[in-house]
């Protein structure tokens, strides 16, 4: 099955397909929740527990006048019901909550700026695949062009021989640069063909299907070449690159998070609310031989009446701890030095990854004009050769050596044709922007 695609409907494939931004989806996900559960925690808690018996039996001694002259065996039998509702609201905690709510914040922007890009890593990545695809194509249909000519000068050579032009060496030199052609051609389609494996792996669809690529359009291989500014760029890159941007937020999380592991230093007021209520539905006892069965009111009614409450303020302390608060906020404190130096860490890679890219973007451009420049001079030198070959003024191995700079030299125009779009791409990509956006 044979399926044409473009490179933003490969882009759209990638994005929807690729593992990376599953897991990223699903990070987005999981801070989301703890930002939840970190606004509940400013909420009170609630309870409510329900306690049926639908039988007990308790078995006691007991004395049935003051002077203890007879004790006697009681057997108490009963099926009682209680409810407990309970709620529990915390007033003071050194700020723990609202530590690890900031922290939350921070840290779900963070992963939603990771989210965004690891979106232009997999649109970049995509577009480097299709890139290649692309170049192979034209670098085989360089080589098929190639040997079609070696093939025409192999069929000129027969017939020149059979008339006694050319001597048997040079005929079988013509063949021997035939399939060398037929060589190249052939290492041509396997790296095509290893390219396009590699696209569909990128794109996570069945691997069976044949992918048949749009070109780029035309502007996008003869753009006006850029003249890029580092400082412009780096600014650039500061307001677009995601990663930095929650590599920031990552730094911000943890210093949150050491008020959080100090607020164990402070006093906790808690302010609980109880209420309860219970009811016996009925109550037998036995001793002496005798029972004695009780009436109680519904037990409807008893829960209605019996319903007590409570109030209480808590205050605790933990006065010592064995220095676990100390650790907690020495970890926390360290874990914030690491955040921090990643961030700025990543900002200088990406300083230098631009200079870079702007050094390999200007080398791409200079390539592009020496490549037109050397297309422009091989063919030349070839066209002038094969007619001195063709009259007998030249030899083969002059022949031999010009048609393999002119396959050399279009291949060089080809690949310095699309290394300068793509390191256009480089450069946008390190800024911050993609076909993402």
């Amino acid at each position: 099955m044979e399926k044409r695609l473009s490179l933003r409907e490969c882009i759209r494939i990638a994005l929807e397909n690729a593992s990376a931004l599953k897991k990223a989806r699903y990070a987005v996900t999981l801070e989301g929740a703890d930002v939840l559960r970190s606004y509940g925690s400013f909420l009170p808690r609630l309870s409510l527990s329900a306690s049926y018996v639908p039988y007990s039996v308790n078995r006691s001694y007991t004395q049935l006048s003051t002077a203890g002259d007879e004790t006697l065996k009681l057997e108490s039998k009963r099926e009682t019901l209680d409810l407990t509702l309970m709620t529990s609201l915390n007033l003071f905690n050194g700020f723990r909550d609202y530590s690890a709510l900031q922290a939350a914040l921070k840290k779900e922007r963070g992963a939603a700026f990771s989210l965004d890009r690891a979106r232009q890593t997999v649109a970049f990545d995509v577009t480097q695949g299709y890139y290649q695809v692309l170049l192979n194509q034209e670098i085989l249909a360089i080589a098929r062009e190639n040997l079609l000519t070696a093939r025409d000068q192999l069929t000129l050579s027969q017939r020149q021989f059979q008339i006694g032009l050319k001597s048997l060496p040079d005929l079988y030199q013509q063949q021997s640069e035939t399939a060398r052609s037929e060589l190249a051609v052939n290492q041509a389609e396997m790296q095509l063909e290893r390219s396009r494996l590699e696209l569909l792996r990128r794109l996570r669809i069945d691997p069976r299907i044949r992918l048949s690529l749009e070109p780029l359009p035309k502007e996008t291989l003869s753009a006006k070449p850029l003249n890029p500014d580092i400082d412009s760029l780096i600014a650039v890159a500061r307001n677009k690159r995601r990663d930095l941007q929650g590599s920031r937020l990552n730094a911000d999380a943890a210093k949150w998070q050491i008020r959080q592991a100090a607020s164990s230093w402070y006093p906790k007021i808690d302010l609980n609310f109880n209420i309860s209520s219970s009811g016996v539905e009925s109550l037998r006892q036995t001793y002496g031989g005798t029972t004695f069965n009780y009436a109680y009111p519904p037990l409807a009614d008893q829960l209605e009446e019996t319903i007590g409450y409570s109030v209480v303020l808590n205050l605790s302390w933990a006065v010592f701890d064995g220095f676990q608060t100390r650790y907690n906020v020495e970890q926390a404190k360290i874990n914030h030095i690491s955040r921090r130096l990643d961030y700025e860490d990543l900002q200088s890679d990406i300083a230098l990854d631009l200079q870079q890219a702007i050094a390999e973007y200007r080398s791409a451009r200079a390539g592009i004009e020496s490549a037109a420049i050397g297309l422009k001079a091989a063919k030349s030198a070839y066209e002038g050769i094969k007619r001195k070959y063709d009259l007998g003024a030249s030899g083969f191995v002059e022949l031999s050596t010009a048609r393999a700079a002119l396959f050399s030299a279009m291949s060089n125009l080809s690949q310095a044709t699309y290394n300068l779009a793509l390191q256009k791409e480089v450069l946008d990509y390190t800024a911050g922007t993609s076909l993402t956006e």
